[in-house]
Parts: structure tokens; C-alpha cells; sequence
């Protein structure tokens, strides 16, 4: 999995800062929890991470060195939302396929 600087920067800060990862940890079972859908929880993670991103910018290094030095754009975090969820909740089963007709 290939995370963008910003997915990276947060990655890496979480990492680091234990109550930040429980934090995230929490929140990715939590989000899967309430959707039961992998791809909703992604989004909703992926705002959610934006979000974290904007905020931390203000007030945390090295996210407020990148800002006076680059700004705060918008950015996709929807790689490391996915990374998330594979790595900290149990996989669902798959349901399974209904079987297909066969034309003779």
C-alpha cells in the first residue's frame, strides 16, 4: 500500500503517540461497527482523518511546519483509511455468491 505525504505524516504520528493511536484504533472498530459496510466506514474515516489533518496543523509539529511551509490543501486519505481498517478490525466473512445459471 503506497500512503500520499499526508497519509504518511499521520500514519507516522499515530504511530508515535500512543494515546493518538488508541484514539484511532477506537474510532476505525467503532466507524465499521456502526456502518457493517468496509466502504462507508473508508469514507467516513477518510473525512474524519481530513479533518484530523486540518486541525493538527495548527497546533502539532510537524504537521504546522508543513502548513507555513506548503499550506493545507485538500488531499485523499482515503488509503490509509483503507490500510486502517484491514489492519485493526477482523475481517468480515464474504457473503456468499448466489449461484449463477448455467445455458445449455
Amino acid at each position: 500500500m503506497s500512503l500520499n505525504a499526508a497519509e504518511q505524516m499521520v500514519f507516522d504520528y499515530v504511530q508515535s503517540h500512543p494515546e493518538e493511536r488508541h484514539f484511532w484504533v477506537g474510532k476505525v472498530q467503532s466507524t465499521l461497527n456502526q456502518t457493517g459496510d468496509e466502504h462507508v466506514a473508508a469514507a467516513r474515516l477518510a473525512t474524519d482523518l481530513w479533518s484530523y489533518f486540518e486541525e493538527r496543523s495548527t497546533v502539532a509539529s510537524p504537521f504546522r511546519e508543513l502548513a507555513a511551509r506548503q499550506g493545507v490543501r485538500r488531499t485523499s486519505m482515503r488509503n490509509l483509511a483503507e490500510y486502517w481498517l484491514r489492519l485493526w478490525t477482523v475481517p468480515r466473512p464474504k457473503k456468499p455468491r448466489a449461484p449463477e445459471e448455467f445455458l445449455p
